[in-house]
């Protein structure tokens, strides 16, 4: 475990690194909370400043449903808190639509997008997918007993990660909501994200794991849009970052190293 650090200016949000390195602010998928980025917390902490909140209606913001208006807004809360009002920001899945909705409002205060598991554009044939999928979901998870089982599920795949003892405890713990899998798809369907990724003047990296066939099926175009760089992850599916965290974590720090030469 680093000197990580639960921030007191924005509720649910852990920090560490030096406070005058480069800022990176991760933003995580649903389900999941700001731990899951744990074992890049750590490995990257000693060279920049490592960055990473909870959205809404998970971990510490449990007691709010996922609504994309308040996590835009809580996300710019933490770039002007404790990233000085400028961040690269990494986002995977639901994170990375939310980091590229945000740098299409504010790119002014984004050095660089990593866009993980994010490549799909949710509009025409994608937007009706993206609403069918999340009326299941929210459907099945009004079950207590569907819920649990498919909290049960998300803690085995977590336990069989392979993860460092202390990363799998801080993810583990900081629990697994199957219900915000769903609450998105209003919010998310229908809105051009590659029109919006091609508006940020800024570098991007798209990140995807080579099983993810959904997200890589837009690859191409989605990089196209952002003037961006690919990188496929060997064996890794969706969650890319923790199937494959230490090639996930060089593929983060190449791509901030680049962004900070010309400085």
């Amino acid at each position: 475990m680093s000197d990580a650090t639960t921030s007191q200016a924005v509720r649910g949000i852990d920090v560490a690194g030096p406070p005058d390195a480069q800022p990176i602010v991760f933003v995580h998928g649903a389900m999941f909370t700001r731990k899951m980025w744990a074992p890049q917390r750590d490995a990257l902490a000693d060279e920049f400043r490592v960055i990473a909140p909870d959205l809404p209606g998970h971990g510490t913001w449990a007691d709010a449903e996922f609504d994309l208006e308040p996590a835009i807004d809580a996300l710019d809360a933490v770039v002007e808190s404790e990233a000085g009002g400028r961040a690269i920001l990494v986002g995977l899945s639901l994170g990375g639509y939310a980091i590229t909705e945000y740098a299409s409002r504010y790119p002014e205060k984004v050095d660089g997008l990593v866009i993980a598991g994010s490549s799909v554009n949710p509009v025409r044939t994608f937007d009706v997918m993206t609403r069918a999928t999340g009326a299941l979901v929210r459907l099945a998870t009004r079950s207590e007993t569907l819920e649990n089982a498919v909290r049960r599920l998300g803690e085995r795949w977590v336990r069989n990660r392979g993860l460092a003892p202390e990363h799998e405890r801080e993810i583990l713990e900081s629990g697994i909501f199957p219900q915000e899998f769903g609450t998105p798809g209003p919010d998310v369907a229908g809105r051009d994200f590659r029109a919006k990724l091609e508006s940020y003047p800024g570098p991007v990296l798209v990140i995807n794991g080579e099983n993810d066939k959904l997200m890589r099926s837009g690859e191409d175009e989605h990089a196209a849009a952002g003037g961006a760089e690919v990188v496929v992850l060997e064996g890794a599916g969706h969650i890319c970052n923790l199937h494959r965290p230490e090639a996930f974590t060089d593929a983060v720090r190449r791509f901030v190293r680049r962004v900070e030469e010309p400085r």
